[in-house]
């Protein structure tokens, strides 16, 4: 009896075991169960606020929302391209705007990244020059570089790409940080200590017309220290990232006439983590919108898909490369 009494118990728990299989198996989830659509972020290393990137890579966020389902973009301000390079290494950005020198040096552990080789990085495009500006007010008297012996200059806030290109255009011209009295600024902090009168000079490097620049010479009289060309051989010589351009007359309030200066490129690229179906629409995306990147700064009429290639310093991502053979 003991023993139909134990084996009438398990049959009774069997049998309660498999009705509650059967209620889960029929129960219907209620939508607060459903799993909510999975969102990707995008997060976008621009610049300083006073910059090119900040507002493009706004620009490039909203693009981004409107034309692929799922995504949430945002752009951040950040200390622009070096420290860029090392949030997208660390995975706190996306995507990010950078020089085609500093990426240059990062994946091969030269300069601002001298023993901190960066693996892994990989580009989107290039999308326009950004021109090294040399600034002074007029009334310094300041007219090149050679000038600058003793000065207070504005060098580009620290570890930036801004000041590996000051750091280089002064070892053309014979001189070193110990020649000047280097003040690591932002393009910002440059501009406003040229209105106090707490620097003498700045060199800003950034598509032009810049911001910060645009609003110190709407107050002051400036002027843009030009490069030679002897220099400016010199220079693409042992740098070949640096090319010549012009900044045509009018640029700036009181700039009446062009300058010749040098000018790297800026890049969007990503991490090679990024699979190539996000890479692939990100880059259509952009490119697909080229017209709201040019009404947002003047840089933006010259980002084409012609140019895209232009400077390259770095291996382009799978994903970007297949829109791109698509295109040709």
């Amino acid at each position: 009896m003991k023993r139909m009494g134990k084996l009438l118990l398990v049959l009774c728990l069997v049998v309660s075991l498999m009705a509650m299989g059967l209620t889960g198996c029929t129960q219907t989830k209620s939508p607060a169960d459903q799993p909510a659509a999975e969102k990707k972020f995008i997060n976008i290393a621009t610049g300083g606020t006073a910059g090119t990137y900040y507002p493009l890579g706004g620009a490039m966020a909203e693009i981004l929302n409107q034309n692929i389902p799922g995504v949430n973009a945002t752009a951040q301000s950040t200390g622009a391209s070096a420290a860029n390079i090392n949030m997208l290494a660390g995975g706190s950005v996306d995507l990010a705007l950078v020089q085609n020198d500093v990426a240059y040096y990062a994946i091969n552990g030269i300069e601002l990244f001298k023993d901190k080789k960066v693996e892994g990085l990989q580009a989107i495009s290039t999308l326009y020059p950004e021109t090294c500006q040399i600034i002074a007010l007029t009334k310094s008297g300041i007219k090149s570089v050679a000038d600058f012996k003793g000065k207070k200059i504005a060098v580009g806030a620290a570890g930036s790409g801004v000041e590996a290109n000051t750091r280089q255009i002064l070892a053309a011209h014979g001189l070193t940080y110990d020649d000047i009295n280097a003040q690591y600024l932002s393009f910002a902090e440059a501009a406003n200590g040229l209105k106090d009168g707490n620097i003498d000079a700045a060199f800003v490097t950034a598509g032009h017309p810049t911001a910060a620049i645009q609003d110190l010479a709407a107050q002051h009289e400036i002027t843009l220290i030009p490069i030679s060309d002897e220099i400016a051989d010199k220079l693409i010589a042992q740098y070949p990232y640096y090319t010549k351009v012009t900044i045509p007359a009018d640029t700036y309030s009181s700039q009446k006439a062009d300058t010749q200066a040098l000018a790297v490129k800026a890049m969007l690229i990503v991490s090679s983590k990024m699979d190539e179906e996000t890479a692939y629409n990100i880059t259509k995306s952009i490119y697909s919108n080229l017209d709201k990147l040019a009404a947002t700064h003047t840089v933006g009429k010259l980002i084409t898909v012609e140019s895209a290639s232009d400077g390259l310093s770095i291996p382009v991502h799978p994903g970007a490369a297949k829109f791109f053979n698509e295109k040709k």
